[in-house]
């Protein structure tokens, strides 16, 4: 069903005498600083973007697609022409059931992010709108249910965001919804299917996602007979060499409301890392030394097989994964000790790396509390694009550097600064041109408005007011 009018261009007029249009005049050298924002848009909706749901933009012809989570947590796409230096849109894309939940005031749910990737037709894809699914949709076969329905919306037209068509081709129990494309055009979607009991799944299209197979687990969940909680889990999936895949992962001890060792009842608690590899030519799974992992991979199996390291103790929050030249993993996690709060407490940044022998790494470093992405560009170098805070309580989106295989770090270019607020960032954007990486969401304290920007080695990519 085409979306007709619910596809209109919102132009935003971000200033309070602004004219805005869909298409914005290239800027002039003397009067940049006073007709033209940092931020591309001003409708961003709470957590407008997350690492973990992914990629949430692309670089493609010289044009970079961007998406968020605006008003009513639908999902609105932009555009922007590196070459004439114009913004244009941004356009809804969809409709999101959980802005349209009866939640309690000033909630939002947060879970259905756009993820946004482009067929080898030029069709731009975006997937949406879920947090487990409801039992209104019935029996979910592979775990449990909350709220949303996952949705697959595609654009009506090649490289065209103004119109969008719903694609009732997904299964509605799904969230954090991540997307590859493979050289040979096949797409992939990876999310859980499910509220947190249940399994993590992937599907395959070889027809620039018109069709997808069945959901294939890839991670399960079970119930532990030795505590009051289920296994669970949350990985980050990023496109490896050649046919690979790879995923980086921690487990979710989902206790019981009822049966937590604290008053908490039901937390965050997550735990521990671990990798393994899909080879996508033979659809078989394997850890960091070769051995096949038997699919889908449970915890047992995991902690035998795929471990990278344990977070003795310590929360943590799941980051993502990259490889070196030579092919080597390096993942970033976040880790904090546990202070009682409902999340655990304040979690650092981390660094691991395959050495091509082991694991190592893991230990506190210079990285500072905050999330982002990294790419390791030599064998000995990474660094980290992450969000985080100064001691003054401003919010900064900066490169944190290692030249020694990630023993330290030191904290290079600030690309953004702001007072008295911080932001949430998403992962690289695919075939991330230079100028524009990340998609970035301002959030002031007292409202849940956010003013969105797309950062790059230049700062921010600023548009006319």
């Amino acid at each position: 069903m085409t979306r007709g009018a619910k596809g209109i261009a919102l132009a935003l007029c971000m200033g309070a005498a602004a004219s805005c249009t869909a298409n914005m005049e290239s800027p002039s050298s003397t009067d940049r600083a006073a007709q033209y924002n940092d931020y591309f848009a001003d409708n961003g909706l709470g957590n407008a973007v997350a690492v973990v749901q992914h990629p949430a933009g692309e670089y493609l012809n010289g044009i970079t697609y961007v998406s968020y989570q605006g008003p009513l947590e639908d999902p609105y796409v932009a555009t922007y022409n590196h070459e004439t230096e114009q913004w244009f849109g941004p356009f809804q894309a969809g409709i999101s059931e959980l802005g349209r939940m009866p939640l309690s005031e000033g909630r939002i749910d947060n879970h259905g992010k756009p993820t946004l990737i482009i067929d080898d037709e030029g069709y731009i894809h975006i997937f949406y709108g879920g947090h487990g699914g409801s039992a209104r949709d019935g029996v979910n076969p592979l775990g449990n249910v909350h709220n949303g329905r996952n949705r697959h919306a595609v654009s009506a037209r090649p490289y065209d965001i103004t119109e969008w068509v719903d694609l009732d081709n997904i299964p509605p129990f799904g969230t954090y919804n991540q997307a590859i494309k493979m050289d040979n055009g096949d797409m992939y979607i990876f999310y859980r299917h499910g509220a947190h009991r249940s399994d993590w799944v992937y599907h395959k299209s070889s027809d620039n996602g018109r069709t997808f197979g069945e959901a294939v687990s890839f991670l399960g969940h079970r119930r532990r007979d030795d505590l009051e909680a289920v296994d669970s889990w949350y990985p980050f999936v990023r496109r490896g060499q050649g046919d690979d895949i790879i995923v980086s992962f921690d487990y979710h001890l989902c206790w019981d409301r009822d049966g937590a060792p604290d008053e908490r009842g039901h937390t965050p608690n997550r735990q521990d890392l671990f990798y393994m590899v899909f080879d996508t030519s033979t659809g078989a799974w394997h850890n960091i030394e070769g051995e096949q992992l038997p699919m889908p991979l449970y915890r047992q199996d995991a902690e035998e097989m795929a471990l990278v390291g344990r977070s003795n103790g310590l929360w943590t929050f799941n980051g993502s994964v990259a490889l070196d030249p030579q092919g080597r993993p390096n993942i970033g996690i976040t880790m904090g000790e546990d202070i009682g709060d409902h999340a655990g407490g304040p979690k650092y940044m981390r660094h691991f790396r395959w050495s091509g022998e082991e694991w190592v790494g893991g230990h506190p470093s210079a990285l500072p509390i905050g999330n982002g992405d990294l790419e390791a560009p030599t064998a000995n170098s990474v660094r980290f694009l992450l969000s985080s805070r100064t001691s003054e309580g401003n919010g900064i989106v900066s490169w944190w550097n290692s030249n020694d295989g990630g023993e330290s770090f030191e904290q290079g270019e600030t690309l953004l600064e702001r007072p008295n607020s911080s932001f949430a960032t998403s992962a690289f954007i695919r075939n991330a041109h230079p100028d524009a990486r990340v998609i970035v969401a301002e959030r002031p304290p007292g409202t849940n408005d956010r003013r969105m920007y797309l950062l790059g080695d230049n700062g921010p990519v600023r548009r006319r007011r």
